[in-house]
């Protein structure tokens, strides 16, 4: 069964705008495990207008499923992730100023710099993964950078999930996302996947990519849950990945 990892970015953003404690985001985490979830992640940025550093530091001892943060490999998060020591981490290749994540890495033209963040995080015992477009010609690049797994970025799919359902035109996006996945288990990488996946567009990529490891949910679940509670939604999410 592909696992669930809930990002709780948007938990944060909401305790941010109004200061103090609420919501409790170590109580929400363990809330989150405790009906269902599969792993953790966060994805703190510079400015940590949602997930601040010490949130991290908070969250390590408490979460007891998979902790996997998720950033650009800057200097601070270098330092902030090999102290805290994530099962995992996934790189993404974001300006300081991303609204959110958009795109995935250049394996070839940023090999070098890959290389070198990926050999210290695996030299502390951490897994990594990449944020990659679907593009096959990307995929050695993540593997011979060190990689363990990649993470396909699905915005957009999502964009286009609804049109490729009903007009054959748009299924060569979504055979790429396919070829991606096939070429990364052939050479011995592992799938995860993450950007604007939903209750609707989810158990199509899950059933016709059955490599998928891993995704990793945030925006989506937690809208949902403002409607159907998130208990609710965490289990609902985990029925469109069940084999």
């Amino acid at each position: 069964m592909t696992k669930l990892s809930v990002n709780i970015n948007k938990f944060a953003t909401l305790r941010n705008a109004r200061g103090g404690n609420l919501p409790d985001l170590l109580k929400v985490a363990q809330d989150c495990e405790r009906f269902g979830a599969d792993g953790i992640t966060v994805h703190p940025r510079p400015d940590q207008r949602h997930i601040r550093y010490q949130d991290v530091w908070d969250l390590k001892p408490l979460v007891t499923t998979e902790f996997n943060i998720e950033g650009y490999p800057s200097k601070e998060f270098m330092e902030l992730v090999l102290a805290v020591k994530p099962h995992q981490c996934t790189l993404v290749p974001d300006p300081p100023d991303a609204v959110t994540s958009n795109t995935g890495w250049d394996t070839v033209a940023h090999q070098s710099f890959l290389k070198e963040v990926i050999a210290a995080l695996k030299e502390a015992g951490i897994r990594v993964s990449i944020f990659l477009n679907p593009e096959v010609d990307k995929v050695a690049g993540a593997k011979s950078a060190g990689a363990d797994r990649i993470e396909l970025y699905t915005g957009p799919y999502a964009e286009e999930y609804t049109n490729a359902r009903t007009q054959p035109q748009n299924l060569q996006l979504f055979n790429d996302y396919k070829n991606t996945a096939r070429e990364a288990t052939a050479i011995g990488l592992d799938l995860n996947a993450g950007h604007d996946l939903n209750l609707d567009n989810l158990r199509f990529f899950k059933l016709h990519i059955p490599q998928l490891k891993e995704v990793s949910i945030g925006h989506a679940l937690i809208c949902d849950a403002i409607y159907l509670g998130l208990e609710n939604t965490i289990q609902l999410y985990k029925r469109q990945l069940a084999d």
